[in-house]
């Protein structure tokens, strides 16, 4: 299908002379490759510049190439990472992040609440202890958090009081309340205490809030989900040639003369390059700015060599075709038999940051089939 559309996008630049034929083919194109990245209609871009969370960044490259080829399809729980920054900008430890732009449709695998934690407060207090003990409620009744019935421990656990850096609490229960039912999201409530739950006012360890500090260091909230399109094939680590390069084929439509000359080369992989900047898209995706997707080309002659990398049912039906055994068997087709997935980062509809993973995206090798 991912061919299919890179040509309709193809035909719609160089094959139609009405300007209005154009646009609608290219808008049917583009429609048919928002369908293939699982969406209705493409993102609108941040309104001003934003700068993803380091975190999502070094987990895409962490998980993909340059080209956002997997690089291997064991690291990533699931194949979406969602990314919400906290909304009420409190003072206090209190947290909010709303869900809205999940679908109905993902399965919540695991949800994590990142902190900074800032360098602690200089206090006149005893200083044997170098931890202390950070509990994380979900909020049940929003004006009574303090109450018997107003919170449910998520996490708690002794973080030390000498450095600083991020902090990350499993919350998975809490999202998953949220996203069965909207209305029960009340947030979270996160208190510091003494190594026995004794209360410290001043509180020596504090936590970035969203005001006063860089967006950088804002708290955060990521779910690790899956959406159920997994493809019919895995990605499989140590792709090759997965590398953007320069020159690469690009979506522009061939002389008929040089179509001709495909049939009588040999099967083999092509070069086939999606540049996310000239269909549009790349005020909303973030990275990779373009990837190759490869295709597949040349013919299938007999006999089938080994380096053709046929099946068995590939090689009976050059050998029927060839000996003219039945009528209307073609030779074998030249097709992709082995496919990669690759990964998107970008911004959905809320400005929040996704990392998307799509399977069956990539020729890995090509054989007669």
């Amino acid at each position: 299908m991912l061919r299919a559309v890179l040509l309709l996008l193809a035909l719609a630049k160089t094959a139609c002379p009405s300007p209005a034929s154009v646009a609608s083919r290219r808008a049917e194109a583009l429609k048919k490759l928002l369908e293939v990245f699982g969406m209705e209609d493409p993102p609108a871009p941040p309104t001003h510049f934003k700068q993803p969370p380091q975190y999502m960044v070094d987990l895409f490259n962490t998980v993909a190439n340059a080209d956002g080829v997997t690089k291997n399809p064991d690291i990533l729980e699931g194949n979406t990472v969602r990314s919400f920054l906290e909304k009420t900008h409190s003072e206090e430890m209190r947290f909010l992040f709303v869900l809205s732009s999940v679908a109905k449709n993902e399965k919540i695998l695991t949800a994590e609440l990142h902190l900074f934690r800032l360098w602690p407060r200089v206090t006149d207090g005893p200083k044997r202890h170098h931890f202390c003990q950070v509990s994380v409620y979900q909020v049940l009744e929003k004006d009574k958090p303090d109450t018997p019935g107003g919170k449910k421990l998520l996490a708690a656990r002794l973080v030390s009081l000498q450095t600083s850096g991020w902090e990350v609490f499993a919350i998975t229960p809490a999202v998953r309340d949220w996203t069965e039912d909207e209305s029960s999201n009340q947030g979270l409530l996160v208190t510091v205490q003494g190594l026995r739950g004794s209360p410290l006012d001043p509180p020596p360890l504090q936590f970035a809030s969203g005001r006063g500090h860089h967006e950088s260091k804002k708290p955060m909230l990521v779910l690790f989900t899956d959406d159920g399109r997994r493809g019919a094939s895995l990605p499989t680590a140590g792709f090759p040639g997965g590398s953007h390069t320069p020159g690469m084929t690009p979506l522009l439509g061939r002389p008929r003369s040089t179509r001709s000359l495909d049939r009588l080369q040999p099967c083999r992989r092509h070069p086939l390059s999606v540049d996310f900047e000239e269909i549009g898209w790349s005020g909303w995706i973030i990275s990779p700015r373009g990837y190759n997707a490869f295709h597949c080309k040349g013919s299938c002659p007999f006999p089938l060599g080994e380096n053709m990398r046929p099946t068995n049912h590939a090689t009976v039906q050059s050998i029927i075709n060839a000996l003219k055994l039945s009528e209307g068997v073609s030779s074998p087709c030249c097709v992709p038999d082995k496919l990669y997935s690759i990964n998107l980062l970008y911004f959905d509809d809320d400005e929040n940051v996704v990392l998307k993973q799509y399977d069956d995206m990539v020729a890995g090798s090509c054989g007669c089939h």
